[in-house]
């Protein structure tokens, strides 16, 4: 049963953003904020804890998570070493995640070739082509 539900919630989860994605013009970036924001206000309210040990993967692998994680880090700092802990907790409880999405990024670019969406390959067909010295002259 924990495996259904962690595939059901965060199925659903995963449908909402894509609702989102689809019938707004939001960018995915502002979506991604949004939940690690909500699941940071969910874990202030005391919902997040709940749902998180009834949906287990589900609730936990999404941003929600994330927002989670740094909820309770900056929480667990402020007790400890007061207004100055709102800046240090965040970032000691999410750092391993953070410290790794960086580094596997990095190693992902050196084996693929990384690019721009909408952009040549090459940065001097773009510059040759005109748009550069339009834009100058406009200015």
């Amino acid at each position: 049963m924990d495996y259904f539900n962690a595939f059901w919630t965060g199925g659903l989860i995963c449908a909402l953003v894509q609702i989102l994605l689809d019938r707004t013009k939001l960018m995915p970036g502002r979506i991604m904020v949004l939940l690690v924001c909500t699941g940071s206000v969910l874990s202030a309210v005391g919902i997040y804890q709940p749902f998180a040990e009834f949906a287990g993967a589900g609730a936990s692998v999404p941003l929600l998570g994330f927002g989670n994680i740094l909820w309770k880090g900056m929480k667990e700092s402020i007790d400890k070493n007061g207004l100055i802990g709102l800046f240090m907790g965040g970032f000691t409880a999410c750092a391993v995640g953070v410290s790794a999405a960086l580094i596997f990024s990095y190693f992902a670019s050196l084996i693929f070739k990384p690019k721009m969406k909408g952009y040549p390959d090459k940065p001097s067909t773009h510059l040759s082509s005109g748009h550069c010295k339009t834009f100058l002259q406009q200015q």
